[in-house]
């Protein structure tokens, strides 16, 4: 079968290799049937993933078709159309006995520290499958694991009906925030460099958009906010500039919720986050969001609306990353499509 391997920063090969078998009972075989292409993956791609190992067949946003399942498999059959959970965890250490296994002591994940979907075929346990409506395109299916993303950052933000939410990046990961958001009944601002992407936010439900070249951000959140800030806040950039930026334009008793792995120090006085008594937290992949994610796609309640801007088949799979490496303003979300 073929799979797409990154053996180092920069290259990309093309591999014929073995065609992968069920070897424990709980084990199921599935056929690719589309990858999104993520922002990490570009980063594997260009060596600035510090969380990734090489080599890597990458790929961890994936839906696909089961095609065989290990004797004891109870929850998925032969034919379902599946999404794949990419995390794998201990189920023993404070974080998983805690409910948090996202940020188990010993996570893997899927297409970053173990081979990922951009292959013909994997075998996953069954827990990190979970059926979709066969009926849903693929195209939107594949989404699910990047709206597990938003959802699990509006979890750790604690949105409610009727909050005000401001969102820094209007990228593919920003705008899932959003859709996210926008179901819970919140109030949008989202901001970012470039006007098309804050148009396709507006398009997506954005309330009110901010390019940060134009004005200053905190101002314009101050005026929309009636000077109270946001009562949360999202940052879904991830530089030193702009979680320093989420602090100050938090509203008091807010939340800041941060996505990045920038290693950069920011510069935050304590003072601001004690005299506002500001919850401050990171958001990493998700923890057990799968399940709402999937109901609100299959009932057509999230759908990608635009943010699937570029498909690929297979066999062009290095232009797919050439495209996505040199278009950033082009594409929303490029995918790989299997036959």
């Amino acid at each position: 079968m073929k799979a797409i391997m990154i053996p180092e920063a920069h290259k990309i090969e093309v591999l014929d290799i073995k065609k992968p078998e069920i070897k424990e009972d709980k084990d199921v075989l599935l056929k690719i049937k589309r990858v999104g292409i993520c922002g990490s993956d570009m980063h594997i791609y260009h060596g600035t993933n510090p969380l990734a190992t090489y080599p890597r067949i990458v790929g961890h946003e994936v839906a696909g078709e089961v095609v065989e399942i290990g004797e004891n498999v109870t929850h998925v059959a032969v034919g379902d159309h599946v999404v794949v959970e990419p995390i794998n965890y201990c189920g023993e250490c404070f974080a998983c006995k805690n409910g948090r296994p996202n940020v188990c002591k010993k996570l893997t994940v899927f297409g970053v520290h173990e081979d990922g979907g951009l292959r013909e075929f994997a075998v996953l346990p069954e827990k990190q499958v979970h059926k979709v409506d066969p009926e849903i395109e693929w195209d939107e299916a594949v989404m699910a694991e990047p709206y597990t993303i938003g959802a699990q950052s509006i979890w750790r933000g604690n949105v409610q009906k009727g909050q005000t939410v401001f969102i820094q990046g209007a990228g593919p990961i920003g705008i899932t925030v959003l859709k996210m958001a926008k179901l819970q009944g919140a109030t949008i601002i989202i901001s970012d460099i470039t006007n098309e992407r804050l148009e396709f936010a507006k398009e997506n439900g954005a309330d009110y958009t901010i390019n940060p070249t134009e004005v200053d951000v905190a101002t314009k959140v101050n005026e929309i906010t009636n000077d109270e800030g946001a009562n949360v806040v999202i940052d879904a950039v991830g530089t030193p500039q702009t979680f320093e930026l989420s602090v100050d334009v938090a509203s008091p008793a807010g939340y800041v919720v941060a996505l990045g792995f920038d290693t950069r120090p920011s510069a935050i006085p304590l003072m601001t986050i004690t005299k506002k008594e500001l919850t401050i937290t990171g958001s990493r992949l998700q923890t057990d969001q799968f399940g709402k994610v999937i109901d609100l796609i299959n009932t057509k309640k999230l759908m990608h609306n635009g943010l699937v801007t570029h498909k690929f088949p297979l066999s062009e799979v290095k232009e797919a990353f050439k495209f996505v490496e040199e278009n950033p303003h082009l594409v929303r979300k490029a995918v790989i499509e299997f036959d």
